[in-house]
């Protein structure tokens, strides 16, 4: 099997590791079976500690490599990474714009995107599943990039980045299905809606690695692009969910026990 997957092309390790990541959101829902309440404390430097991951995870994995490959090929070396990453973060604020959602924990009329009737659980899923759309991009861009044999790009550091994102979507499936539960929706139905949110990681892991895989050109955009698109989902949704509870202080280090694992499994895996 580690064979196969070595061997594998790029795009089919990146559905596989996308794959990966979405049975952890499982995995996290499935608490929903066991419990109908979470310690608001845990949940909230559960929340601080994905935040950690995903902006370690930006930084090491896409930001420095996209940045050390621009320099490599001279002139200009500033616009790849940056422009990528600013574009990536403008693009998640006009699907966050347009796409209606509800953040955890507010009132359904501090709803965002467009006006719509649909139920509170629909639109907490849809805010999940689009704080899942960049997590899946991370994960086959840096497959691709690993692909192209980039130094700082190695198929190790992509199994890492598929590591530390898995291990913070369990927190992430129990920030969903638990609190759905809570507000009267069926065991099931709130695990179901948990573990869907997500099914769109492996979908943005695939055109992630197809985007770099067969042009390599684009690569220092396309990292910086996943950076800023998840980025973006740190600080619009996470960091403030994790302080919203009035546990801060945990919610802040949890943020950093989950930036330093991710550094470490990225310093493990080099």
């Amino acid at each position: 099997m580690v064979e196969f997957f070595r061997n594998a092309h790029p795009v089919v390790q990146a559905l596989l590791a996308g794959c990966f990541t979405w049975s952890l959101t499982a995995l996290g829902s499935a608490v929903v079976f066991l419990s109908k309440d979470l310690n608001r404390k845990i949940l909230d430097g559960s929340l601080g500690f994905a935040a950690g991951v995903m902006l370690s995870a930006s930084f090491w994995s896409l930001v420095l490599p996209a940045v050390k490959l621009s320099c490599d090929r001279g002139n200009m070396a500033w616009i790849p990474a940056t422009l990528g990453f600013l574009v990536g973060g403008t693009f998640m604020r006009l699907v966050d714009k347009m796409v209606p959602h509800l953040h955890l924990y507010l009132p359904i009329e501090k709803a965002e995107g467009i006006k719509t009737s649909w139920h509170k659980s629909t639109l907490l899923f849809l805010a999940m599943s689009l704080h899942n759309i960049p997590e899946g991009l991370v994960i086959g861009v840096s497959f691709g990039a690993a692909a192209q044999g980039l130094p700082g790009a190695t198929l190790a550091a992509a199994i890492a980045l598929a590591i530390g994102i898995g291990i913070q979507d369990i927190p992430e499936g129990m920030a969903l299905s638990v609190p759905l539960h809570r507000k009267g929706v069926s065991r099931f139905k709130s695990f179901w809606y948990g573990q869907l949110s997500g099914f769109v990681e492996p979908i943005a892991a695939v055109a992630g690695a197809m985007a770099v895989s067969f042009s390599k050109p684009i690569l220092p955009y396309a990292m910086g692009f996943a950076a800023g698109a998840m980025i973006f989902v740190v600080i619009e949704e996470l960091i403030p969910e994790s302080q919203y509870g009035g546990h801060g202080d945990t919610a802040t280090m949890g943020t950093m026990i989950g930036f330093a694992m991710m550094m470490a499994l990225e310093v493990l895996f080099c």
